[in-house]
C-alpha cells in the first residue's frame, strides 16, 4: 500500500507519531509537508512572526531526520487539498494519513479534504493525551470544572508507552524527490530572524524537556510562579506544534531515572492543558463569546492610550511593562507573568480580553487557541472554572512576591534597573533623590502609573457587579 504522510503544524516529529508509524507498517511511505498560503503568505506571517520562525526550524530538522532514516520530506508550496490531490494522482497513492486537528478550523477544513479526496483521509489522534470528548461526567455531559476534569482522567484513562522511532524508511525514488520545492526562508515569507526565540525543533525540544526533570521539576509547585527563576518547563511551544506529543513528557516525567519529587504537580498542569482542549472542541464558540453566558454585552472600555501602554509596556506597572516587553521580543511570557498582564487589562484598564487574547495569540511562540482562550477567559472572571470576577490582582504585590528582588523587572525593564529593590514594583512612591540617584525620571524615562489601582479596582467591581445583577 502506498501512503502520503501529511505532516502539519503539529506534529513535527518522528517519534511517537501514529501516522508515519502505520504508514510504514502498511509499505510505501511518502511523507510531505504543504506550505500552504493560508498560513504562509507574507500578509499572514507578519500576524504571527515568532511561530513561524519556530515552525521553519522544525520543519528543517524534521527533513534531516526523515533523511537520516532513508526517506527525506518532500515540500509543497499552495493550498493544502489541490497539493495533496495532485500527489495522490502523480503518485497513485492509497490513502493519505495526517495528525487529527482538534481546533474548529482544522476540522472543518480535515472534513471538506476527506469529502473531496479520492482516497480515503485517515486520521490519527496525537495532540492531546486521550481523545477530545472521552472525558465526560456520570451524565456524559462535558466537565465544568477542571478538579473533577482530572480526577476523572485518572481514574478512567492508562495512558500506553509511546510509539519508538523507526529504525528505517523506504527510500523514495528520483521522481518522488524531484517533487520537493523545498522549504521557505524566512525573507521569503517576509521575515527577518529573531535571535531571540527559542530554537525549534525535535532534539531541542528533549533538551529542554530533560533540562526541566533534571532540575525544575523537583520543586515544581514552589518554582513554577517565580518570574525571577528558571521554574517553568519551556515546553509549550514543543507541545504546541508537536515536536514533543503530550504522552512522551508524560511518560518521560514518570519513567525519569530519578522520578522528580514534584512529578505530580507538573503532570496535573499537563491535563490543565488537556482540559482546555476537551473544553474548546465541546464548545467552539468560546473563541467569540465568553464561557459564561451573563458576560455576554459586558460594557468593556475603548481607552486607546491604555491599551497602546499596555501593547508596548508602558503602563507605569513594573511587572505588567515587563511582560508586554518579554512578548514582543521573545515570544514567550512565564504563566505567571501572563495572569498577571491579562488581569491588569480586563479589569485595571477594563478593556475586551478578546483583544488582549489575540495580541497574545500573534506574538506567542506557543500561541494556542485553546490554552490562550482558557487563559485569557479565566483572568478575566468569565471563563470556564475561572478565578473570581471579583479578584483583581495587586500588579505591586504580584511583583513584590514572585521578583522580590526585581531580578526580571530589571532584565525587561532597564531604565529601572538601578532602582533599590524596596521600590521596583512601585517606583512612583520612591522618594525624589532615590529616583534622581536612579537616573529615573518618571514621566519622562519610565512612565507614571496609566491608571492608580484602587481606583481601577473599584471601578471594575461597580461595572461587573450592575452588569450581573442584571444578567
Amino acid at each position: 500500500m502506498r501512503s502520503i504522510v501529511w505532516f502539519r503544524g503539529k506534529d513535527l516529529r518522528v517519534l511517537d507519531h501514529r501516522p508515519l508509524t502505520s504508514a510504514i507498517a502498511m509499505g510505501e511511505v511518502l511523507p510531505i509537508f504543504i506550505f500552504d498560503p493560508y498560513f504562509f503568505a507574507p500578509e499572514k506571517t507578519s500576524q504571527m512572526p515568532h511561530r513561524i520562525q519556530f515552525l521553519l526550524e522544525s520543519v528543517h530538522e524534521l527533513k534531516s531526520k526523515l533523511n537520516a532514516l532513508g526517506s527525506d520530506l518532500i515540500c509543497l508550496h499552495g493550498k493544502s487539498f489541490g497539493r495533496l490531490q495532485e500527489v495522490v494522482e502523480m503518485w497513485q497513492a492509497d490513502q493519505v494519513v495526517a495528525s487529527r486537528w482538534i481546533e474548529r478550523f482544522g476540522r472543518k477544513r480535515d472534513d471538506s479534504i476527506a469529502e473531496r479526496l479520492t482516497v480515503p483521509f485517515r486520521l490519527f489522534e496525537g495532540e492531546t493525551l486521550v481523545p477530545p470528548g472521552s472525558v465526560l461526567t456520570g451524565s456524559r455531559t462535558p466537565f465544568r470544572v477542571f478538579t473533577p476534569f482530572y480526577r476523572t482522567f485518572l481514574r478512567q484513562f492508562t495512558l500506553e508507552p509511546p510509539l519508538p522511532q523507526p529504525n528505517r524508511l523506504p527510500p523514495l525514488p528520483p521522481e518522488l524527490q524531484r517533487l520537493d520545492e523545498g522549504i521557505p526562508t524566512l525573507s521569503d515569507v517576509g521575515l527577518d530572524r529573531n535571535p531571540r526565540v527559542i530554537q525549534g525543533g525535535e532534539d531541542a525540544a528533549w533538551q529542554r524537556l530533560n533540562e526541566f526533570i533534571d532540575g525544575p521539576a523537583g520543586v515544581y509547585s514552589k518554582g513554577r510562579n517565580r518570574l525571577d527563576r528558571a521554574g517553568t518547563s519551556r515546553i509549550s511551544a514543543d507541545l504546541k506544534f508537536g515536536l514533543l506529543s503530550p504522552l512522551q513528557v508524560w511518560w518521560a516525567m514518570e519513567n525519569a531515572e530519578e522520578r522528580p519529587r514534584d512529578a505530580g504537580s507538573f503532570l496535573r498542569q499537563l491535563v490543565w492543558r488537556e482540559f482546555s482542549h476537551h473544553t474548546l472542541w465541546h464548545q467552539p464558540h468560546l473563541l467569540e463569546k465568553p464561557f459564561r453566558p451573563d458576560f455576554e454585552g459586558f460594557p468593556w472600555l475603548d481607552d486607546p492610550g491604555g491599551w497602546d501602554a499596555w501593547v508596548t509596556g508602558q503602563t507605569g506597572y513594573p511587572v505588567v511593562d515587563a511582560s508586554a516587553r518579554q512578548l514582543l521580543a521573545e515570544g514567550f511570557v512565564p504563566n505567571r507573568a501572563r495572569m498577571i498582564s491579562a488581569s491588569f487589562l480586563t479589569k485595571h484598564l477594563g478593556i475586551d480580553y478578546r483583544r488582549g487574547e489575540a495580541h497574545y495569540l500573534r506574538y506567542l511562540v506557543d500561541g494556542d487557541w485553546a490554552q490562550n482562550n482558557l487563559g485569557w477567559q479565566w483572568s478575566a472572571g468569565c471563563g470556564c472554572d475561572a478565578q473570581p470576577y471579583f479578584r483583581v490582582f495587586n500588579p505591586i504585590l504580584q511583583g513584590q512576591k514572585f521578583d522580590p528582588a526585581g531580578t526580571w523587572v530589571r532584565q525587561w525593564v532597564p531604565e529601572l534597573a538601578e532602582l533599590p529593590k524596596r521600590w521596583i514594583h512601585e517606583p512612583w512612591n520612591a522618594p525624589e533623590k532615590v529616583l534622581t540617584a536612579a537616573g529615573v525620571e518618571l514621566g519622562v524615562t519610565y512612565p507614571e502609573p496609566v491608571v492608580e489601582h484602587r481606583f481601577a479596582r473599584q471601578r471594575f467591581l461597580a461595572t461587573a457587579k450592575a452588569h450581573l445583577s442584571k444578567a
